[in-house]
């Protein structure tokens, strides 16, 4: 099965990006600043995770195209 990294590598910068400045967006308008808060641990988590491994997955195909 192919893998599709730099999908994975949009999808977690997005992740780790786009959905805290959604959050950030909505709370400034609403003026209830919970939706912001509750979003980041999540937003942090999913990620960095999902960064961390797709960049690792990326050195390690680098690695096995240079042997």
């Amino acid at each position: 099965m192919k893998e599709n990294l730099k999908l994975a590598l949009i999808v977690s910068l997005f992740s780790l990006i786009g959905l805290p400045i959604f959050f950030l967006i909505l709370s400034i308008t609403t003026g209830n600043w919970k939706f912001f808060l509750f979003s980041l641990a999540p937003a942090l988590t999913a990620g960095l995770s999902g960064l961390l491994l797709t960049l690792q997955r990326i050195r390690q195909t680098k690695q096995v195209n240079i042997r």
